[in-house]
């Protein structure tokens, strides 16, 4: 098997060329609005699924300014687009950020009201110096300037790797969360396809649809009692994975003794949202959680199941003010165990964050419900059978990732109440939305399978400061994991 390697200088080379495409008028990438309409005729070469998770990035806020893409609005490199701060009484433009550690905005239900402000995208800034007054940041006093960084944005400069796996596989420039508001309800809609609250955990249909759910709680461990996507799967017997970085976190509050800010080891629980679920404690499982070192040995001995998530502890995440280089180099990692697989030459690899975490992006989110869509967020498909240097237009959201896995592996059933043998109270079938977009178009199953590119985790080309070194392991400066770590637990 072929392997493509690309390290330092190689990765300066192909930013470079891109580049010079834009000045030059070359074709650089291909875009979905010249390709053909959809196709699934192939789906059923993938075999393996892999959804990567991570925190709290736009679209805008790393790929701004990447050749072909739907970025942010400029002329003659200068951007054409502002946000008021209402501080300064002044219109602060984007702008190139290289700082490894960001601190990024609220994002929850109300900040994303506030952020699109009925489609002006104006309220970035207001929302983080609210919140950076309230926590009493020492640079925000209640009066004066309060600095933020939500207008930043990374460059492919910054982010080498993933911009090398958008350049030579397919981004996803129109992704919009599922939900319009924070880390726990979008998980829930990526296990299931809905956030919601329930009377009863045994009752599927006493659910109510909510964008600010409870969470699981060591008092009630199972409060999510719709289905979940796992439940479809193990019903027809096809085998998945849920994969924590270092395992879980427990539920409820912190142990006794943890001050505000210190580190827990594992996934957060607002993210590790599976265990919540009653179905997944009901009846005969074809897959089940278990630890990221399980992920890779099964990478290595190529028996991946047909459907696996991988969700982060918190400082492998990018969810400020982790780094987002041990975030780029955690990703890399796994990408680079699936690649050396011999499950590789069938498998697609999801790659997205769940949610805005703050940062400015200059597209309004369509609405498809009353839950959603949320603010765009970074998001790419890396494949054997992914179009090569393909931007793909269309309206997605995560919920794409349930329709490609029904389409592939359960012969088109959908989480509906009304066909899956477990009818609950959602109000919508989300997999069907009008608008949603087909991922089967960044596909290409007629075309020589494209071999592994191989990444350096830790790009010694990197522009982000300070430099990461040749690990892109720690945390953040004191101050910044001391301040605000402990708000995962929050947003």
């Amino acid at each position: 098997m072929k392997v493509r390697h690309l390290y330092g200088a190689a990765a300066s080379v192909g930013l470079a060329i891109a580049a010079t495409c834009v000045t030059a008028g070359c074709q650089a990438q291909t875009t979905a609005s010249s390709q053909p309409s959809a196709n699934s005729s192939g789906i059923h070469k993938i075999k393996h699924v892999v959804i990567i998770m991570q925190e709290n990035r736009s679209f805008d806020s790393y790929f701004a300014t990447f050749p072909g893409a739907d970025g942010i609005p400029m002329t003659n490199g200068t951007p054409t687009v502002c946000v008021p701060d209402p501080r300064t009484q002044t219109c602060v433009k984007p702008y190139a950020d290289h700082a490894d550690s960001n601190t990024g905005g609220p994002h929850q239900a109300l900040n994303s009201a506030a952020d699109t402000h009925n489609g002006a995208m104006d309220g970035f800034i207001g929302q983080a110096q609210i919140t950076k007054t309230t926590r009493k940041h020492p640079a925000c006093q209640p009066t004066g300037p309060c600095p933020t960084d939500v207008m930043g944005y990374h460059t492919g400069s910054d982010i080498p790797d993933y911009w090398a796996y958008a350049r030579n596989f397919v981004l996803q420039d129109h992704m919009y969360e599922s939900v319009h508001s924070w880390s726990l309800p979008f998980h829930l809609y990526m296990a299931s396809g809905w956030s919601a609250d329930c009377t009863s955990d045994n009752n599927p249909m006493s659910c109510t649809s909510n964008d600010q759910p409870t969470n699981r709680s060591t008092s009630n461990p199972t409060p999510f009692a719709w289905t979940s996507l796992t439940y479809l799967l193990s019903k027809q017997h096809v085998s998945w994975g849920w994969y924590l970085d270092h395992g879980a976190q427990p539920a409820g509050k912190k142990p006794a003794g943890k001050k505000r800010g210190a580190t827990r080891t594992g996934v957060p629980t607002i993210w590790n949202v599976l265990p919540g679920f009653t179905d997944l404690h009901q009846g005969a499982q074809s897959g089940g959680v278990d630890l990221l070192s399980r992920f890779y040995a099964q990478a290595r001995a190529g028996t991946l199941p047909a459907v696996s998530w991988v969700l982060p502890r918190s400082s492998d995440s990018e969810h400020p003010p982790y780094l987002v280089s041990t975030g780029q180099a955690y990703v890399t990692r796994i990408i680079d165990a699936v690649m050396h697989s011999k499950d590789w030459g069938s498998t697609a690899i999801f790659v997205a964050w769940d949610d805005w975490g703050g940062f400015y992006d200059h597209v309004n989110p369509p609405a498809v419900d009353a839950e959603g869509y949320g603010i765009r967020v970074s998001a790419m498909v890396i494949s054997p059978y992914a179009r090569r240097g393909y931007i793909d237009h269309q309206t997605l959201s995560p919920d794409a990732y349930l329709r490609f896995i029904e389409d592939d592996f359960l012969h088109g059933a959908r989480l509906n109440p009304a066909t899956d043998g477990r009818p609950d109270s959602r109000p919508v079938v989300r997999e069907v939305a009008p608008g949603l977009g087909n991922l089967t178009t960044e596909f290409d199953f007629q075309q020589r399978p494209q071999p592994p590119l191989i990444l350096n985790p830790c790009p010694a080309n990197t522009t982000l400061t300070p430099h990461p070194g040749a690990t892109c392991g720690g945390l953040p400066a004191g101050r910044a994991a001391a301040a605000t770590a402990g708000a995962l637990d929050n947003d």
